[in-house]
């Protein structure tokens, strides 16, 4: 039998651990270091982070403030920011990485794939022509070119010109 290492993986089950009952959401959501949490932009009602566990590099996550498990709890004010801080997440990502694509969605419940099910948040997930390859086939891993702080760099400029 082989072995393929992701030693990343046991920080992130530690943290889980560590967080129950705590809203990772809505502690990152307070203020702090930014870089640190690896927060882009902060809107009216809602904010940018990139995601710690990504599925691909540039991986972003777009959270309203308030916390609410689902889109029927949203007011239209966090829906629409929401929407156009995605909006300029793409646009953004298409200019500084060069992206070629999207995934963006919203998975509500824990059936859908939700890690994080009381705090409704949007994927915005980079995607290149070619990205994928044998890894998270045959082992459920995937390799992350860059270091997220790298990635925060690359991005953040672009974040602060956004005007909602």
């Amino acid at each position: 039998m082989e072995i393929l290492w992701a030693p990343w993986r046991m920080k992130f089950i530690e943290d889980l651990k560590k967080t129950k009952g705590v809203c990772i959401f809505c502690e990152a959501a307070q203020t702090g270091d930014d870089r640190e949490r690896l927060i882009l932009y902060r809107g009216n009602v809602a904010y940018i982070l990139m995601n710690r566990y990504p599925y691909n590099n540039g991986h972003l996550l777009i959270v309203p403030y308030r916390h609410v498990p689902s889109l029927k709890e949203l007011n239209a004010t966090e829906y629409r920011e929401m929407m156009e801080l995605t909006s300029h997440s793409v646009e953004i990502m298409k200019d500084v990485m060069n992206a070629e694509g999207f995934n963006c969605g919203i998975n509500i419940g824990r059936a859908s794939g939700a890690g994080i099910v009381e705090h409704i948040h949007m994927h915005v997930v980079p995607r290149w022509v070619g990205d994928t390859n044998f890894l998270p086939i045959l082992s459920g891993t995937r390799s992350m070119p860059e270091y997220l702080t790298e990635t925060y760099d690359r991005l953040i400029d672009g974040f602060k010109k956004i005007k909602l």
